[in-house]
Protein backbone atom coordinates (compact mmCIF):
# COMPACT_ATOMS: atom_id res chain seq x y z
CA UNK A 1 0.00 0.00 0.00
CA UNK A 2 3.22 2.13 -0.03
CA UNK A 3 6.27 3.89 -1.54
CA UNK A 4 9.14 3.95 0.42
CA UNK A 5 9.72 7.68 -1.19
CA UNK A 6 6.36 9.30 -0.95
CA UNK A 7 6.00 13.46 -1.32
CA UNK A 8 5.63 16.06 1.21
CA UNK A 9 5.16 14.39 4.22
CA UNK A 10 3.24 16.25 7.26
CA UNK A 11 5.10 17.02 10.47
CA UNK A 12 4.08 15.12 13.52
CA UNK A 13 0.37 16.20 14.76
CA UNK A 14 -0.32 18.50 11.10
CA UNK A 15 -3.45 17.80 9.90
CA UNK A 16 -3.33 16.94 5.96
CA UNK A 17 -4.38 20.21 3.27
CA UNK A 18 -7.62 18.50 2.37
CA UNK A 19 -9.37 15.11 3.12
CA UNK A 20 -10.54 13.62 6.15
CA UNK A 21 -8.62 13.78 9.38
CA UNK A 22 -7.02 10.42 10.45
CA UNK A 23 -9.37 8.96 13.32
CA UNK A 24 -6.28 9.61 15.65
CA UNK A 25 -3.26 11.48 14.29
CA UNK A 26 0.27 9.91 15.73
CA UNK A 27 0.93 11.27 18.75
CA UNK A 28 4.59 12.98 19.27
CA UNK A 29 7.52 11.44 19.32
CA UNK A 30 9.08 10.46 22.25
CA UNK A 31 13.34 10.31 22.10
CA UNK A 32 13.74 8.40 24.81
CA UNK A 33 16.52 6.46 22.98
CA UNK A 34 19.70 8.63 22.68
CA UNK A 35 21.65 8.16 18.98
CA UNK A 36 24.49 10.69 20.35
CA UNK A 37 27.35 10.14 18.30
CA UNK A 38 25.79 7.89 15.68
CA UNK A 39 26.49 9.36 12.35
CA UNK A 40 23.16 8.20 9.91
CA UNK A 41 22.97 8.16 5.92
CA UNK A 42 18.82 7.86 5.05
CA UNK A 43 18.44 7.40 1.36
CA UNK A 44 15.74 9.13 -0.65
CA UNK A 45 15.93 11.22 2.84
CA UNK A 46 14.32 14.74 0.99
CA UNK A 47 10.39 13.90 1.36
CA UNK A 48 8.09 11.40 2.83
CA UNK A 49 8.94 8.84 4.89
CA UNK A 50 12.15 9.05 4.12
CA UNK A 51 12.29 12.80 5.58
CA UNK A 52 10.04 11.82 8.32
CA UNK A 53 13.24 9.33 9.13
CA UNK A 54 15.94 11.61 8.83
CA UNK A 55 14.36 13.89 11.06
CA UNK A 56 13.41 11.49 13.66
CA UNK A 57 17.32 10.30 14.04
CA UNK A 58 18.65 13.69 13.99
CA UNK A 59 15.83 14.71 17.25
CA UNK A 60 17.39 11.91 18.80
CA UNK A 61 21.09 12.98 18.54
CA UNK A 62 22.44 11.82 14.89
CA UNK A 63 23.90 13.75 12.60
CA UNK A 64 22.44 12.68 9.27
CA UNK A 65 23.47 12.21 5.54
CA UNK A 66 19.96 13.21 3.50
CA UNK A 67 20.36 11.34 0.11
CA UNK A 68 18.56 12.59 -2.74
CA UNK A 69 18.30 11.77 -6.20
CA UNK A 70 15.70 14.60 -7.71
CA UNK A 71 14.35 17.50 -6.15
CA UNK A 72 17.64 19.30 -4.45
CA UNK A 73 15.83 21.23 -2.76
CA UNK A 74 13.88 19.46 -0.68
CA UNK A 75 16.93 18.11 0.61
CA UNK A 76 19.05 21.22 1.92
CA UNK A 77 15.27 22.03 3.73
CA UNK A 78 15.42 18.83 5.92
CA UNK A 79 19.38 19.56 6.24
CA UNK A 80 18.14 22.87 7.69
CA UNK A 81 15.83 21.28 10.51
CA UNK A 82 18.23 19.16 11.07
CA UNK A 83 21.12 21.92 11.59
CA UNK A 84 18.22 23.71 13.34
CA UNK A 85 17.93 21.01 16.07
CA UNK A 86 22.08 21.52 16.47
CA UNK A 87 23.58 18.76 14.79
CA UNK A 88 24.97 18.09 11.64
CA UNK A 89 23.67 17.17 8.04
CA UNK A 90 24.72 17.18 4.74
CA UNK A 91 22.80 16.14 1.40
CA UNK A 92 24.11 14.57 -1.06
CA UNK A 93 22.55 13.64 -4.39
CA UNK A 94 22.62 9.62 -5.81
CA UNK A 95 21.03 7.02 -7.34
CA UNK A 96 20.75 3.96 -5.65
CA UNK A 97 20.76 1.69 -7.85
CA UNK A 98 24.04 2.57 -9.81
CA UNK A 99 26.88 1.15 -8.03
CA UNK A 100 29.46 3.63 -8.44
CA UNK A 101 26.77 6.67 -7.37
CA UNK A 102 26.48 4.35 -3.78
CA UNK A 103 30.11 4.15 -3.22
CA UNK A 104 30.79 7.51 -3.71
CA UNK A 105 27.93 8.72 -1.31
CA UNK A 106 29.24 6.42 1.43
CA UNK A 107 32.73 7.83 0.89
CA UNK A 108 31.30 11.11 1.07
CA UNK A 109 29.89 10.38 4.06
CA UNK A 110 32.39 8.73 5.84
CA UNK A 111 34.95 11.69 4.84
CA UNK A 112 32.09 14.22 6.52
CA UNK A 113 31.14 12.45 9.56
CA UNK A 114 34.21 10.26 10.23
CA UNK A 115 32.01 6.98 9.95
CA UNK A 116 28.48 5.78 10.06
CA UNK A 117 26.61 3.59 12.48
CA UNK A 118 22.91 3.45 11.29
CA UNK A 119 21.66 3.30 7.49
CA UNK A 120 18.40 3.25 6.56
CA UNK A 121 17.92 1.91 3.18
CA UNK A 122 14.39 4.02 2.44
CA UNK A 123 14.79 5.04 -1.55
CA UNK A 124 11.85 3.19 -3.46
CA UNK A 125 9.55 3.86 -6.12
CA UNK A 126 6.17 2.18 -8.15
CA UNK A 127 6.09 1.48 -12.08
CA UNK A 128 2.38 -0.11 -11.85
CA UNK A 129 0.93 -1.84 -14.64
CA UNK A 130 -1.32 -5.09 -14.91
CA UNK A 131 0.87 -8.18 -15.27
CA UNK A 132 0.74 -9.20 -18.88
CA UNK A 133 1.58 -5.40 -19.80
CA UNK A 134 3.80 -5.09 -17.91
CA UNK A 135 7.36 -4.08 -19.48
CA UNK A 136 10.84 -5.28 -18.98
CA UNK A 137 11.41 -1.68 -18.45
CA UNK A 138 8.86 -0.99 -15.72
CA UNK A 139 10.47 -4.66 -13.78
CA UNK A 140 13.71 -4.06 -13.52
CA UNK A 141 13.53 -0.39 -12.88
CA UNK A 142 12.08 -1.18 -9.72
CA UNK A 143 13.39 -3.97 -8.87
CA UNK A 144 16.94 -1.92 -9.61
CA UNK A 145 15.88 0.57 -7.17
CA UNK A 146 14.18 -0.99 -4.51
CA UNK A 147 16.08 -4.46 -4.03
CA UNK A 148 19.04 -3.80 -5.71
CA UNK A 149 19.41 -0.30 -4.11
CA UNK A 150 19.35 -1.52 -0.94
CA UNK A 151 21.56 -4.59 -1.26
CA UNK A 152 24.54 -1.55 -2.07
CA UNK A 153 23.79 0.42 0.63
CA UNK A 154 23.27 -2.55 3.18
CA UNK A 155 26.87 -3.77 1.29
CA UNK A 156 28.80 -0.24 1.95
CA UNK A 157 27.09 0.07 5.11
CA UNK A 158 28.59 -3.46 6.58
CA UNK A 159 31.96 -2.74 4.57
CA UNK A 160 32.34 0.77 7.29
CA UNK A 161 31.00 -1.25 10.39
CA UNK A 162 33.64 -3.58 9.77
CA UNK A 163 36.06 -1.23 8.79
CA UNK A 164 35.57 0.80 12.17
CA UNK A 165 34.47 -2.09 14.52
CA UNK A 166 32.75 -2.15 17.66
CA UNK A 167 32.79 0.93 20.14
CA UNK A 168 30.94 0.07 23.31
CA UNK A 169 31.38 3.92 24.64
CA UNK A 170 28.73 4.48 21.66
CA UNK A 171 26.51 1.78 21.02
CA UNK A 172 26.27 -1.82 21.85
CA UNK A 173 26.79 -2.65 17.78
CA UNK A 174 28.82 -2.28 15.42
CA UNK A 175 26.23 -0.78 13.61
CA UNK A 176 22.39 -0.96 12.46
CA UNK A 177 20.96 -1.55 8.85
CA UNK A 178 17.43 -0.71 8.20
CA UNK A 179 15.50 -1.84 5.05
CA UNK A 180 12.42 -0.29 4.17
CA UNK A 181 10.20 -3.06 3.38
CA UNK A 182 6.56 -3.16 2.92
CA UNK A 183 3.22 -4.85 4.12
CA UNK A 184 3.58 -6.36 0.98
CA UNK A 185 6.53 -8.41 1.43
CA UNK A 186 3.72 -10.50 2.97
CA UNK A 187 0.46 -9.54 1.36
CA UNK A 188 0.08 -10.51 -2.73
CA UNK A 189 -0.72 -7.42 -4.37
CA UNK A 190 -2.02 -7.46 -8.29
CA UNK A 191 -1.78 -4.89 -10.46
CA UNK A 192 1.75 -3.99 -8.94
CA UNK A 193 3.64 -7.58 -9.53
CA UNK A 194 7.41 -5.47 -9.52
CA UNK A 195 6.66 -3.92 -6.26
CA UNK A 196 5.86 -6.65 -4.56
CA UNK A 197 8.64 -9.12 -5.54
CA UNK A 198 11.26 -6.43 -4.76
CA UNK A 199 9.73 -6.27 -0.95
CA UNK A 200 9.43 -9.73 -0.54
CA UNK A 201 13.01 -10.27 -2.02
CA UNK A 202 13.86 -7.39 0.59
CA UNK A 203 12.67 -9.31 3.26
CA UNK A 204 14.74 -12.40 3.03
CA UNK A 205 17.75 -10.49 1.60
CA UNK A 206 17.61 -8.60 5.31
CA UNK A 207 17.70 -12.10 7.05
CA UNK A 208 20.30 -13.39 4.77
CA UNK A 209 22.26 -10.40 5.52
CA UNK A 210 21.54 -10.22 9.11
CA UNK A 211 22.51 -14.06 9.76
CA UNK A 212 25.59 -13.19 8.49
CA UNK A 213 26.57 -10.28 10.48
CA UNK A 214 25.61 -11.04 13.72
CA UNK A 215 28.55 -12.35 14.75
CA UNK A 216 30.17 -8.99 13.78
CA UNK A 217 27.55 -7.09 15.96
CA UNK A 218 26.18 -6.08 13.09
CA UNK A 219 21.94 -5.57 13.11
CA UNK A 220 19.69 -5.67 10.30
CA UNK A 221 16.66 -5.34 10.56
CA UNK A 222 13.33 -3.94 8.43
CA UNK A 223 10.31 -1.45 9.03
CA UNK A 224 7.38 -2.92 6.70
CA UNK A 225 4.87 0.22 6.64
CA UNK A 226 1.35 -0.27 5.48
CA UNK A 227 -0.80 2.70 4.15
CA UNK A 228 0.84 6.10 5.22
CA UNK A 229 -0.87 9.32 4.44
CA UNK A 230 1.56 10.92 2.12
CA UNK A 231 0.28 11.85 -1.73
CA UNK A 232 1.57 8.91 -3.50
CA UNK A 233 -1.37 7.10 -1.45
CA UNK A 234 -3.80 10.53 -2.09
CA UNK A 235 -6.27 8.90 -3.89
CA UNK A 236 -6.97 6.30 -1.43
CA UNK A 237 -7.48 8.74 1.66
CA UNK A 238 -8.37 12.50 0.09
CA UNK A 239 -12.00 11.60 0.01
CA UNK A 240 -14.58 10.64 2.73
CA UNK A 241 -15.47 7.84 0.77
CA UNK A 242 -12.02 6.22 -0.45
CA UNK A 243 -11.09 6.97 3.38
CA UNK A 244 -14.00 4.38 4.79
CA UNK A 245 -12.94 2.20 2.08
CA UNK A 246 -9.27 2.21 3.48
CA UNK A 247 -10.13 1.74 6.21
CA UNK A 248 -12.38 -1.42 5.76
CA UNK A 249 -7.97 -2.88 5.07
CA UNK A 250 -7.12 -0.85 8.78
CA UNK A 251 -8.12 -2.89 11.81
CA UNK A 252 -6.92 -0.14 14.09
CA UNK A 253 -9.19 2.41 12.07
CA UNK A 254 -6.64 5.22 11.35
CA UNK A 255 -4.43 5.94 8.43
CA UNK A 256 -0.21 6.02 9.20
CA UNK A 257 1.79 9.10 9.87
CA UNK A 258 5.41 9.47 8.59
CA UNK A 259 6.09 10.24 12.04
CA UNK A 260 4.87 6.39 13.31
CA UNK A 261 7.75 4.83 10.75
CA UNK A 262 10.38 7.39 12.09
CA UNK A 263 9.42 6.74 15.52
CA UNK A 264 10.55 2.77 14.60
CA UNK A 265 13.20 3.17 12.61
CA UNK A 266 14.32 5.45 15.86
CA UNK A 267 14.04 2.48 18.15
CA UNK A 268 15.30 -0.15 15.68
CA UNK A 269 18.33 2.22 15.25
CA UNK A 270 18.77 3.17 19.57
CA UNK A 271 20.48 0.17 21.74
CA UNK A 272 16.80 -0.20 22.91
CA UNK A 273 16.56 -2.76 20.69
CA UNK A 274 19.81 -4.44 20.57
CA UNK A 275 18.84 -7.85 21.13
CA UNK A 276 16.67 -7.26 17.95
CA UNK A 277 17.97 -8.57 14.13
CA UNK A 278 16.71 -10.41 11.13
CA UNK A 279 13.18 -9.01 12.34
CA UNK A 280 10.68 -7.02 10.17
CA UNK A 281 8.84 -4.44 12.25
CA UNK A 282 5.45 -4.16 10.69
CA UNK A 283 3.88 -0.97 11.47
CA UNK A 284 0.51 -0.95 9.42
CA UNK A 285 -2.13 -0.91 11.84
CA UNK A 286 -3.29 -4.53 11.81
CA UNK A 287 -3.12 -4.53 8.00
CA UNK A 288 -1.26 -7.97 7.86
CA UNK A 289 -3.93 -9.35 10.48
CA UNK A 290 -6.50 -9.88 6.77
CA UNK A 291 -9.05 -8.09 8.72
CA UNK A 292 -11.48 -9.39 6.05
CA UNK A 293 -11.35 -12.74 7.64
CA UNK A 294 -12.66 -11.22 11.19
CA UNK A 295 -16.18 -12.02 10.31
CA UNK A 296 -15.68 -15.45 9.20
CA UNK A 297 -13.62 -14.85 5.95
Amino acid sequence: MTDATPQSPMSSGEQPASGPPATEVAAPMRYFPSLTGQPALVTGANSGIGKAVALGLAKAGADVVVNYVAEPEGAEEVCGQIRAMGRKAIAIEADVSVEAEVVAMFAKAVEAFGTLHIVVSNAGLQRDSAFDAMTLEQWNKVISVNLTGQFLCAREAAREFKRRGLDRSVSMAAGKIICMSSVHQQIPWGGHVNYAASKGGVMLMMKSIAQELAPQRIRVNAIAPGAIRTPINKPAWDTPEAYESLMTLVPYNRIGEPDDIAQAAVWLASDAADYVTGTTLFVDGGMTLYPGFSTGG
